[in-house]
């Protein structure tokens, strides 16, 4: 959603495949109102239509990621419509790399930089990311570590840039979109969250993960992308220690079972672009949900 220049409390529903933009409030109001137009004579018009759309998920992902449970959805919800990935189905934003991220992955090799970032909500604890830059000095690894914040502030990252200079980059911001796309980037560390589309950007892009879960469904997610699509792993003991995050970087970058790795991440890349172009399963699930909304 994107804000109108003249009417910025106005949040806008910007519609792909070709579709133009549309007022969200809209169609929220056509929801609330499809049902009656008359209140006050069916006071319960309004709950009663949302009882009527409960039983239609709209969803951040795309039908050939896994069939299977897309299966088992569609039996249980009348329209569970996959509608994404969101951030392939959008034209790209414009956004400013204002720490020079791509020029710097552009002096590396083809899948030689490990890119680091866990959002700005709940990073790892000091002893566990202490932990992490330890594995990544002895692993001789380049490094993208996205901090979320003030590099300056953060004691640890600040005495590891000056230590480290030669072969890492520390940022508070990164353009993650386009740095997991550079071809340079061999694996993505990080919570393992759907959005950010952590784990989805990191489909779009083919880049093995390398998961380090805290909250909410980010172990689930880190045990379907381990045990299930095999596109990452995750750490031993579930938490960085110099070890353990010492063994997944190497699993991942240097050691037999890369090739098989990445080829798992990079599988489903290809899907994930067709179901959002023009008559992909996405975009058929799109229509179908405005169509949903509208009604």
């Amino acid at each position: 959603m994107r804000g109108n220049a003249t009417e910025r409390h106005v949040a806008v529903l910007s519609f792909p495949f070709g579709t133009h933009a549309a007022p969200l409030m809209s169609l929220v109001c056509r929801i609330a109102t499809s049902a009656s137009h008359d209140v006050e004579t069916k006071p319960m018009s309004l709950f009663q239509n949302f009882r009527h759309m409960q039983r239609r998920l709209p969803c951040n992902s795309f039908e050939e990621l896994d069939t299977v449970v897309v299966s088992e959805l569609k039996s249980r919800f009348q329209k569970f419509l996959n509608v994404g990935p969101f951030h392939l189905a959008w034209p790209p934003p414009l956004i400013a790399d204002e720490h020079d991220c791509l020029q710097w992955l552009d002096k590396h090799k083809p899948s030689s930089v490990a890119y680091i970032s866990f959002g700005s909500m709940m990073p790892p604890p000091p002893h566990e990311q202490a932990a992490l830059v330890e594995a990544l000095d002895a692993s001789g690894f380049p490094f993208l570590w996205s901090s979320r914040g003030n590099v300056e502030e953060h004691q640890l990252l600040k005495g590891f840039t000056e230590r480290m200079s030669s072969r890492g980059k520390i940022v508070s911001w990164a353009p993650q979109v386009l740095v997991l796309g550079h071809r340079s980037i061999g694996v993505f560390v990080t919570h393992g969250g759907w959005n950010s589309v952590l784990v989805l950007e990191s489909i779009r892009a083919g880049v093995p993960i390398i998961c380090r879960p805290a909250l909410g469904d980010q172990k689930l997610i880190t045990r379907i992308v381990v045990s299930i699509w095999g596109n990452g792993v995750w750490l031993e003991g579930g938490a960085f220690t110099n070890e353990g995050a010492a063994n997944a970087l190497e699993l991942i970058m240097s050691s037999e079972k890369r090739k098989e790795i990445r080829e798992k991440a990079e599988a489903f890349r290809e899907p994930a672009m067709k179901a959002v172009a023009p008559n992909g399963s996405s975009s058929e699930n799109f229509k179908t949900l405005v169509e949903v909304v509208i009604k």
